[in-house]
């Protein structure tokens, strides 16, 4: 069955397509004042007043006070909004730069995973968007290379670093899946805390004891 969220069948990421360049003539009909930047920004804000089971290509289009045809100079399809809107999501998480003498590593491990919470938490619909859309934007990039240097920190070999950044992941994918903050009952506060200290203390014990400089 196809959900608001599945795209019911294959289709190319909105992050891979090639869109044709329009002809001159037709980019002067495009519609003034929109551009795709706010038109997510839109989606996003419709998204989280109304919910995922609400939205679509006329609610966004009143919101804007355009018609629904307008917002396709911009976007193929709905499906690709939400990829958008996913992705504009993610990149309201601030993230580490890496690891410092005053906060090593675990801790900014920790507030990564605990960042996602939040977001989980304040954006509902981001949880289902991301078991069907992949995360290969430019915010899910940079969420994935700030989680690599947290790793990389860590002094890993390279094949615990991989094992550590597929537990992490799946750690993460767990939060969207099984309620850590999204529309279904979440998880308790204490249960995700003890649940990432394991995660954190099983990254330490295979990294490599550091001892100190003479």
């Amino acid at each position: 069955m196809v959900t608001e969220a599945d795209p019911g069948g294959a289709r190319t990421s909105v992050w891979l397509a090639v869109r044709p360049a329009a002809p001159v003539r037709r980019r002067t009909e495009a519609p003034s004042g929109l551009d795709r930047d706010r038109i997510t920004a839109a989606t996003v804000r419709l998204l989280d007043a109304e919910g995922l089971g609400r939205f679509s290509m006329r609610r966004l289009a009143a919101e804007l006070g355009v018609t629904a045809m307008s917002l396709y100079w911009y976007v193929d399809t709905k499906h690709d909004l939400l990829e958008l809107a996913l992705d504009s999501a993610l990149g309201r998480l601030r993230l580490p730069a890496g690891p410092t003498p005053e906060e090593p590593w675990p801790g900014r491990l920790r507030g990564l995973a605990c960042g996602y919470r939040r977001l989980l938490a304040e954006h509902p619909w981001v949880a289902p968007l991301s078991a069907f859309y992949p995360n290969i934007g430019p915010h899910a990039r940079a969420f994935d290379a700030a989680l690599q240097r947290l790793l990389d920190a860590a002094g890993l070999a390279d094949a615990d670093r991989t094992g550590a950044h597929l537990a992490v992941s799946q750690f993460l994918g767990g939060c969207a899946l099984h309620g850590c903050g999204g529309a279904v009952r979440p998880v308790p506060e204490a249960d995700f805390a003890l649940a990432l200290d394991v995660l954190i203390a099983g990254i330490e014990a295979k990294a490599p004891v550091r001892r100190a400089q003479a």
